[in-house]
């Protein structure tokens, strides 16, 4: 009588040939993770610098804070939460005390990996709206790299 079905050796041959396919195939997924990573949070910066323009000119205080630009409607909820697609955001007003008469007129902006799987580079703003970026430590300033 004939035996209907496949051999072991030709399941384990299968089977190694799909382990192969994968070991190819994963470390270019976490490449495309990580870009997309990267890509949102200057997608982010940019939403932020917008938000910190309209802030400012609606309510005559200067820049403010991540929080604040949630709280009145100029940013959405998840990005005014700090943490957006594997990396941590954050808004900061300075140079006033915030009231009509002495208002912030200055802010910075960041992005920075939640860890070395998100992300490889450091992304940062301020009030020129020019951002910019680092690849190594998480000291991005305004004589960091700029972005084309």
């Amino acid at each position: 009588m004939k035996q209907k079905g496949f051999s072991l050796i030709e399941l384990l041959i299968v089977v190694a040939i799909i382990l192969i396919i994968a070991a190819i195939a994963i470390p270019n997924l976490i490449k495309s993770k990580m870009a997309a990573n990267e890509a949102s949070a200057v997608g982010s910066l940019r939403t932020i610098n917008s938000a910190e323009n309209t802030y400012s000119s609606t309510y005559g205080t200067g820049f403010t804070d991540l929080t604040t630009l949630g709280t009145s409607g100029m940013v959405d909820n998840v990005l005014a939460g700090g943490t957006k697609s594997g990396y941590t955001l954050t808004a900061s007003p300075s140079g006033g005390s915030g009231t009509s008469t002495n208002p912030y007129l200055q802010y910075s902006s960041t992005g920075t990996p939640v860890s070395t799987n998100t992300g490889t580079r450091q992304f940062c703003a301020d009030e020129s709206g020019v951002i910019r970026y680092m690849t190594t430590g998480t000291g991005c300033n305004n004589t960091s790299s700029a972005l084309q």
